[in-house]
């Protein structure tokens, strides 16, 4: 005798496997919105395995599309912006669960009218974009009209002011600001001595809090140190290296220099030019190849930074988050300062 035909699922065996409700499942089955992403999962994985849905291609027809999301990141020879984007990529797997499409896009960073239209371009492309933003009123603009049309937008390293940004990844850098004149002056000692300040640009306000963060510590702790006037390099190593120049001839018994923004190697090739690569206190930011490098013959004395798997992660996290209609910063941790020496090294 052949055997009784298996007796075909039902939607009250789908939600028993998937552990949901019927109504759940009914709702993910026929697209109705009010699930979360990995219940929608769930519920087709269960129905997949129980034979509920067309064997045509159903996680193809009804599985959540992924959240497509823009990296835009400022072009250029600075070291972290690059890792951070190469993070973008290299953390696919790892944002799998997440249900969600990363891509980074190089654009020219220093120009705000160039960085409006690239937002308002491959934000109307995608599901949200994070950037580091320049703070002009052609940005903020650019990020409103993105909110009114339902894209949401995630500063990264430096914020954005009086914006309609969705939230923001990066330290304190008011914070990191005051750490490095601490770093700076505690190195230097009780002595009268001069130091710089190198910045990519004023117009980043992450760089401008860092500036305001280290010249409220120095006039608090190390009233003996006269700070010469920030020069700004664009984050560009050959015109660091020519600021830094120019420093050093106009203070020849400079002591002390702080890069608040990238490409630390264009300083340090200076003070290797200039034979003072051993005497002058210097302190950095974002710790790549090549400041590690630098940390490691001693040229640059100590290194704050941020992992760049922690902002890529935090960032998506946000847009997850929104998707699924949860609070913004559910689960996002702040992320932490971290101060690394040669003798530290991770």
């Amino acid at each position: 005798m052949s055997e009784a035909p298996q007796r075909r699922a039902r939607a009250t065996d789908v939600a028993r496997a998937a552990g949901v409700s019927t109504a759940t499942v009914d709702r993910v089955l026929n697209r109705r919105p009010g699930v979360r992403d990995v219940t929608v999962q769930r519920v087709l994985e269960a129905a997949a395995r129980l034979a509920y849905l067309p064997e045509d291609g159903p996680f193809a027809a009804l599985a959540a599309k992924p959240l497509r999301l823009t990296f835009l990141l400022p072009a250029g020879t600075n070291r972290y912006l690059r890792m951070l984007g190469e993070t973008v990529g290299y953390m696919e797997d790892q944002l799998a669960p997440l249900n969600v499409r990363c891509r980074a896009h190089t654009i020219e960073g220093f120009d705000p009218r160039v960085l409006a239209e690239r937002l308002l371009h491959h934000g109307r492309r995608s599901d949200g974009v994070a950037l580091m933003p320049l703070e002009h009123p052609l940005v903020r603009e650019a990020v409103h009209t993105l909110a009114e049309e339902g894209v949401p937008v995630v500063t990264l390293v430096s914020d954005l002011s009086n914006s309609r940004r969705a939230g923001y990844v990066g330290l304190d850098n008011r914070a990191a600001g005051r750490t490095a004149a601490l770093l700076l002056g505690r190195f230097i000692g009780a002595r009268a001595a001069t130091v710089g300040l190198i910045a990519g640009s004023r117009s980043y306000r992450g760089h401008e809090e860092r500036e305001m963060g280290f010249l409220s510590l120095v006039e608090e702790m190390f009233p003996q140190l006269q700070v010469a006037g920030l020069r700004e390099g664009q984050d560009d190593a050959a015109t660091n290296e020519r600021q830094t120049l120019a420093l050093l001839e106009q203070h020849p018994q400079l002591a002390g220099i702080y890069n608040i923004g990238g490409a630390s190697d264009g300083v340090a090739r200076a003070l290797k030019l200039a034979g003072r690569e051993q005497k002058v206190v210097f302190i950095g930011h974002g710790l790549t190849p090549d400041t590690r490098a630098l940390l490691i013959d001693g040229t640059l004395d100590a290194v704050i930074t941020q992992s760049p798997q922690s902002v890529v992660g935090n960032a998506v996290r946000i847009f997850a988050n929104l998707r699924d209609g949860r609070d913004a910063l559910a689960g996002v941790e702040t992320l932490r300062l971290s101060i690394v020496l040669r003798e530290n090294l991770p």
